[in-house]
């Protein structure tokens, strides 16, 4: 089964996410988010998410999610939005229009079509505000199409507002 679980800010949806999974049981745990050790805040978001993993998960940071999805086995990814923020890092895409991460995001959403069980966690940017930079917009619009492609090709689909789920698909 592929589930994508999406939701805003603090929506609850890697709690949501996690609790899809046995606790008890060996599940890979993507961790897509970069570490930077000069930012505390983050770095304390990141602890807190670590401390709340049951003990028999292994969490696999910075992954090659093309490859994790082709293991056998329950694969948590949390999250989407911080792995295209690492594709649009890499491709200089964020001060290049013409920049492409179309590659990426094809062979990662063909990878989910044939992943045999995951759990992908990702943002909902699209409901708010107009991004007042180009570069905010331009992660907007790659979420929102990445989260469409992901939704198209997942069993279901999930979307946490205000803690609550709602179930799309």
């Amino acid at each position: 089964m592929r589930r994508l679980v999406l939701g805003g800010t603090r929506s609850g949806k890697s709690g949501y996410a996690e609790a899809l999974l046995p606790a008890d049981a060996p599940v890979r745990y993507a961790a897509t988010a970069r570490r930077y050790p000069d930012d505390a805040e983050w770095e304390a978001r990141i602890a807190r998410h670590v401390a709340r993993r049951p003990p028999t998960w292994t969490t696999i940071e910075a992954p090659d999610l093309v490859a994790e999805l082709a293991r056998p086995g329950p694969l948590l990814v949390d999250d989407m939005a911080t792995w295209l923020t690492g594709v649009l890092d890499d491709a200089d895409a964020w001060d290049d229009p013409a920049a492409s991460v179309e590659a990426p995001v094809a062979e990662l959403v063909a990878a989910v079509s044939r992943a045999e069980a995951c759990v992908l966690v990702s943002a909902e940017v699209g409901l708010g505000v107009i991004p007042e930079t180009r570069a905010g917009r331009r992660f907007r619009d790659e979420l929102g199409a990445l989260n469409a492609a992901l939704a198209a090709v997942c069993d279901e689909v999930v979307l946490l507002v205000a803690g609550l789920p709602l179930r799309l698909k």
